[in-house]
């Protein structure tokens, strides 16, 4: 008898049988989160880029550590809510696929995000602490 594929790989469900058009529209849904997730990121990005410009025309090294730290802070909560928009879309490509394959590979992203998000956490909590450091 011969298999039709790695025991892992799920069978398609009744959406994709029967609600092919269901199943496409949700996808797009999905890649809409993806780019609405980016575009979190890259205005993270070009706000900390802004402050960073800013804080080096000060003559004060003080001033110029707390607001690059601000910045940074500020960054850090950005890649935190791009992350966690990601996640969405990846729970919604993983419930369409039914694949166990799909399913390990959402919980080792998962992790990974949760570990970025705790380090992040960590980092912005000690530049609240010292903010001159």
């Amino acid at each position: 008898m011969e298999s039709e594929g790695p025991f892992w790989a799920g069978t398609p469900s009744l959406l994709h049988t029967d609600f092919p058009t269901l199943t496409h529209g949700l996808e797009l849904v999905a890649a809409m989160i993806d780019v609405m997730a980016i575009l979190v990121m890259l205005v993270g990005a070009l706000r900390f880029l802004a402050g960073f410009v800013r804080a080096e025309t000060k003559i004060d090294e003080p001033a110029r550590a707390r607001i690059i730290n601000g910045e940074r802070i500020q960054l850090g909560r950005y890649i935190l809510a791009g992350l966690m928009i990601f996640i969405v879309s990846d729970i919604i490509h993983t419930a369409l696929s039914l694949d166990l394959g799909d399913l390990i590979f959402l919980g080792v992203l998962v992790g990974i995000r949760f570990a970025v998000s705790h380090l992040l956490g960590q980092e912005v909590r000690a530049i609240k602490e010292d903010p001159e450091l």
